[in-house]
């Protein structure tokens, strides 16, 4: 865990609340049972999310697909990008905050996102 100002910051675990909540892990072991638990079901989600991309092309490739199989293929493509979405957003919240003057032109986090989004890195 990141400590941001002395606290230990939040980690987006892998799986919602029963309500469908996001559901966060705080502590100072990052080897943890827990967060080793997190850490193999971001694995597998990311891992299942490249095998269901490879069978959804054969279907979306193949102009005679059947309507129900296109939506099956497109339904399991929304969860695993919900996944993969979701891991990105909690290993991002893990990275440490670089100094405003460890950036370019002293720009800032803010700033230098903006250039990469006008450099067209974002697009």
């Amino acid at each position: 865990m990141e400590h941001v100002s002395g606290m230990t910051t939040p980690r987006l675990l892998p799986w919602p609340t029963p309500e469908g909540n996001p559901c966060y892990l705080v502590t100072d072991d990052s080897g943890s049972r827990l967060s080793r638990l997190a850490d193999d079901l971001e694995d597998t989600q990311l891992s299942t999310g490249a095998d269901v991309l490879g069978l959804a092309r054969a279907v979306l490739d193949d102009p005679t697909s059947p309507y129900t199989e296109v939506r099956y293929a497109g339904l399991r493509l929304a969860e695993c990008l919900t996944d993969a979405l979701r891991v990105a957003e909690s290993r991002g919240m893990r990275l440490p905050v670089p100094d405003t003057e460890d950036t370019e032109e002293g720009e800032g986090a803010q700033g230098q996102a903006a250039g990469n989004a006008r450099s067209g890195l974002w697009s």
